[in-house]
């Protein structure tokens, strides 16, 4: 019986196991591997006289005149069961060569949902943070995972699972790098820089804090992201301007290292702190009202990890933060940050303020930025959308210099 089965494989062999019919296994291999079923015709545009010669062999009968050879699928099928080539027709013989056929259709589907499955922690993580939605739907449309990962789907899900556990503590309060990477993932230097997962975090970091692509290239810009979400790299690099907050120099702005905040952070006993986007507003207050001017703190852009550090510590000492910036969509990022800390309210930071402002003729052309809610008067992101004109916080010193009087 053995005999027989050899003797059967090796006329397989012969009659369409040859070079010159395996154009014709091929194109049989790829049909079986892509689900399609084995039937019509499979045609071979231009044949040499040894394709011409082997399908004779094959059929028992020359094939069509032209240069091009033409087989009908179901006819062979039906053949190698019948003189018992294979007695599982085309599909078994094409296996019996070429070894066993892949279901490309079954691997791509088990790639597809492998990939869904990666993804999940980031989905999980913008379902309960929505400023990361965005973020999210542009990973997967560029592939970053994919590419992070070298298209391993199982290190994606670990990686995607990391990033989610590091970005569910931003923004973090001061914390330095090191600190934030052993609590979110065990391992102090996991975040280190050259890393996938770095890479991976810092790109939701730059779209947490508005900022392009290229800024995280340099060491600096790096530091510039991880401050913006209150991450430090070390303690004296990261900075507050202040004014009123530390009785030396009397009247005069201090800028306070975040080494300062956490170990001798101002003494401070309740009450109201101010809290602006730009130093011109520091300045002119020192200018025009000296030590008579209250608390203010100047977050100077984005907030750092020193100026999260530091109002931290204030609202936890009873600190009611009136927050004023820009009116732009720079400035409404930077809005947000503060506006959800503890005890935060709008400082003439409302659509009705910002109209005054328009209607005055102060301010130029919104021409750049994404739109963003905000959320402590909706109707600010209407109003600025409808005027499209952007009023920096320079233009509103008086009146603000006049609250501070």
């Amino acid at each position: 019986m053995l005999m027989a089965e050899d003797d059967g494989r090796d006329r397989l062999r012969r009659l369409l196991g040859g070079p010159d019919t395996a154009w014709l296994v091929e194109r049989v291999r790829a049909r079986i591997a892509q689900g399609r079923p084995i039937d019509g015709t499979v045609t071979l545009a231009t044949a040499t006289d040894g394709q011409r010669r082997a399908l004779e062999s094959l059929l028992g009968r020359a094939p069509s005149a032209g240069r091009s050879l033409s087989v009908r699928l179901p006819e062979l099928d039906a053949l190698l069961r019948e003189t018992e080539l294979c007695s599982d027709g085309l599909a078994g013989a094409v296996a019996s060569l070429t070894g066993p056929v892949p279901d490309l259709r079954a691997e791509a589907e088990a790639g597809q949902l492998a990939w869904r499955h990666a993804h999940e922690p980031l989905r999980d993580l913008a379902a309960r943070r929505p400023d990361l939605a965005a973020w999210l739907a542009e990973t997967k449309r560029s592939g970053l995972l994919k590419r992070l990962s070298h298209t391993d789907a199982v290190l994606a899900r670990q990686l995607a699972g990391n990033a989610a556990a590091a970005l569910a503590l931003l923004p973090a309060d001061g914390v330095a790098l090191p600190v934030l990477a052993a609590r979110a993932l065990g391992d102090a230097h996991a975040l280190d820089d050259g890393r996938a997962l770095t890479a991976l975090v810092l790109s939701a970091i730059r779209a947490l804090a508005g900022l392009p692509t290229t800024s995280t290239a340099s060491a600096e810009g790096r530091r510039q992201a991880w401050s913006a979400v209150g991450v430090a790299l070390d303690e004296l690099s990261s900075r507050v301007l202040t004014l009123g907050l530390v009785a030396e120099p009397p009247g005069e702005p201090t800028v306070l290292t975040l080494r300062r905040v956490r170990r001798h952070p101002p003494a401070f006993s309740g009450g109201q702190v101010f809290v602006c986007e730009n130093p011109a507003v520091i300045a002119a207050a020192a200018d025009e009202l000296g030590e008579r001017c209250p608390p203010v703190v100047c977050v100077e852009g984005q907030l750092s990890a020193a100026a999260r550090a530091l109002l931290t510590h204030l609202a936890a000492h009873g600190a009611h933060l009136a927050y004023h910036g820009d009116f732009d969509w720079g400035g409404i990022r930077i809005a947000a940050g503060v506006l959800a800390m503890p005890s935060a309210a709008p400082w003439r930071y409302d659509a009705g303020s910002y109209l005054a402002a328009v209607r005055r003729g102060v301010g130029g052309p919104l021409t750049n930025g994404t739109p963003l809610e905000t959320h402590w008067d909706p109707a600010l992101r209407a109003t600025i959308e409808r005027h499209a004109i952007r009023v920096e916080e320079e233009h509103l010193i008086p009146e603000l210099l006049a609250d501070l009087a």
